[in-house]
């Protein structure tokens, strides 16, 4: 009997199922959902427990193509993105069980400078969410950033030790955004590309076409490097230049001026990587900036606020509006935002108001001379649209600081390895990784989604990846940046 069961235990449990799921659907038709799920969850489960490789890659590919329990209309209060925010979780806790029982962690990664600097965030954060003023919404905050943060950068460089999975990681998720992008365009061409319609064309994959440019804006100059590394089969290079093409296609079509605004600096910082420019003249090039802005803030915005082109109709119109702060309404809103986010900061300078907290919380603080036609009193609109100052306002000064630490120490080491790296084809793979990521951190500077999965996994992902080469691989005698 024992034999017969070992020979087709499988069979039986294929019969099983299906006797189980006539039964749901006679007397139980509620439960089809459900019941339907348990072979999926148990394959996850198997995979996790015997094949995590292979559930990063996917977790990879059905990031972009995750959908909110918010657009599935199945919640109106708590989000989650479905399947991949509980695959993160899942593995998150895998992985600190494994931790637990036998220290799997590499110690040279615990202690590089931008792990460190991440641990430091995570355990400000847990202090801040403490003293929140809204404890359970910051600890929910934390717990979320905790699972992007394990699956998509602690766990990454058991796999980024070998260049081959780094590529292969940066396809998985590229593929499925090629879908979306296909999707999207599809959508889009039924109003005739309309600019206003780009905005919602991308539901229910992406909330907005700005997270859909930021997403583009990344893969991008990846897709681009992938062309020229001659150890990537000739098909998937080719794959890799139509994804390119594809990509740059549907970011001109998103009207995402902040992804377009940070190509442009990555093509300024590509062009500094070519003339060998080192990092320090760059930070020394960005004080003095910084330091006329200051000095003739005035004029600029006397000069800016004569720009009434609003992001309307051409191409052109979109290009010009960027700079506009006077009439456009995204551009205003976006001052209002930043505005209350300091007016916030300046009540809590210390502590803030605690991780996550700032769109309940900025209401009363916009001044009527500030607001704008799509200006809320509900938190319905988003967060501060910064990187930095939606930090500076939920976590005090030192949330800044860290952040603007990370964007710091991250810029230094992709020129650092960029001048550094032996192998060509790895400095070619540093430069498109390193573009990708400086695409990001411009973006935050107008927007902030690092508190969803679609930016996240690329994000810390993109930086693990630049730690592990800058650990594992083989790089020339020490060069000055």
């Amino acid at each position: 009997m024992t034999k017969y069961l070992k020979t087709y235990l499988f069979q039986i449990l294929i019969l099983a199922y299906i006797f189980g799921n006539a039964y749901v659907l006679a007397y139980k038709k509620d439960l089809f959902y459900v019941y339907n799920a348990i072979p999926v969850v148990l394959i996850i489960v198997y995979t996790a427990l015997f094949h995590l490789q292979k559930l990063v890659f996917f977790l990879a590919f059905c990031t972009p193509l995750s959908i909110t329990l918010k657009e599935l209309g199945l919640s109106d209060g708590m989000d989650l993105s479905l399947p991949s925010e509980p695959l993160m979780a899942g593995v998150m806790l895998l992985y600190l069980f494994n931790e637990l029982s036998s220290s799997i962690t590499d110690k040279k990664f615990l202690n590089h400078p931008i792990t460190l600097l991440i641990i430091i965030q995570l355990a400000w954060m847990f202090f801040t969410s403490l003293t929140s003023t809204e404890v359970i919404i910051s600890f929910k905050y934390l717990i979320s950033r905790l699972w992007f943060i394990f699956s998509c950068y602690i766990i990454m460089p058991h796999l980024f030790q070998n260049k081959k999975n780094i590529i292969n990681f940066i396809f998985a998720y590229s593929s499925a955004l090629a879908l979306v992008v296909f999707y999207t365009i599809f959508q889009h061409a039924k109003f005739n590309f309309n600019d206003k319609a780009a905005d919602w064309v991308v539901s229910p994959f992406y909330n907005d076409h700005t997270a859909y440019g930021a997403a583009l804006a990344m893969f991008i100059p990846v897709m681009l490097s992938f062309t020229f590394i001659k150890s990537i089969p000739k098909y998937l290079r080719i794959f890799a230049l139509a994804l390119f093409c594809l990509f740059t296609l549907a970011i001109v079509l998103s009207f995402a001026r902040a992804g377009w605004l940070s190509l442009i600096v990555a093509i300024s910082i590509l062009i500094s990587l070519f003339l060998k420019i080192k990092f320090r003249t760059i930070v020394l090039a960005l004080i003095v900036f910084g330091s006329l802005f200051y000095v003739f803030q005035t004029e600029i915005f006397i000069a800016l606020g004569r720009n009434n082109t609003d992001a309307e109709g051409s191409f052109s119109n979109n290009i010009e509006s960027v700079s506009n702060i006077s009439t456009d309404a995204s551009n205003l809103e976006r001052l209002n935002r930043w505005s209350c986010a300091i007016r916030m900061w300046k009540d809590k300078p210390v502590l803030g108001w605690g991780p996550g907290t700032y769109m309940f919380k900025y209401a009363p603080y916009q001044l009527s001379s500030e607001r704008t036609i799509i200006s809320t009193n509900f938190g319905t609109n988003g967060n501060a649209h910064s990187e930095y100052l939606g930090p500076l306002s939920e976590q005090g000064v030192m949330g800044l600081l860290i952040v603007i630490s990370i964007l710091f120490y991250s810029t230094s080491l992709g020129y650092k390895l960029v001048y550094s790296v032996a192998e060509p084809e790895i400095k070619i793979l540093v430069i498109g990784i390193f573009l990708g990521l400086m695409t990001y951190f411009v973006h935050g500077f107008l927007n902030n989604f690092l508190d969803t999965d679609k930016l996240s996994l690329p994000f810390w992902s993109f930086l693990a990846a630049l730690v592990s080469i800058d650990l594992y691989y083989k790089k020339k005698e020490k060069v000055k940046i």
